[in-house]
């Protein structure tokens, strides 16, 4: 199967660690983090995507928000810069280790991180990853790729 994943959840996944929104959004999650592990590849859309689905029943989700289409449009850039890859709907992605590891780095250093401005969780992501990533819930091994 394909995850679907808007813009800035491909930064997002880098510090899951099976905090979230609510108990729906988390189990959700948390069976993508596996799935990721996994190896699965990722489908690039526009919108509300996979991760965003348990939101998306209550009032007013804030998916839809221009604050989020814009927070994706910052990451398309960041990420599409430092992959050397379109970053935009319709691009299929396979995030193996090797990937997973040059983004943390960068994650880490401020390199991608325009897209995490006047976000709530951005606090909690700096902390993991100034704790090396210790943890989060996509992991890739050399050996599963």
């Amino acid at each position: 199967m394909t995850i679907r994943l808007r813009a800035h959840h491909l930064l997002c996944l880098l510090t899951y660690v099976g905090k979230g929104y609510s108990p729906a959004f988390t189990v959700n999650y948390d069976a993508i983090a596996e799935r990721l592990s996994r190896g699965e590849d990722i489908l690039l859309v526009s919108g509300p995507d996979d991760i965003c689905a348990p939101l998306l029943d209550g009032a007013d989700p804030h998916c839809r928000n221009e604050s989020v289409v814009e927070r994706d449009r910052l990451a398309a850039c960041d990420v599409g810069d430092f992959l050397a890859l379109p970053i935009q709907p319709g691009v299929r992605l396979d995030l193996d280790a090797a990937i997973l590891a040059r983004m943390r780095q960068a994650f880490s250093v401020g390199g991608v991180r325009k897209a995490c401005g006047g976000c709530e969780w951005s606090e909690l992501c700096g902390a993991i990853a100034a704790g090396g990533f210790a943890e989060t819930k996509v992991q890739r091994s050399v050996l599963q790729d």
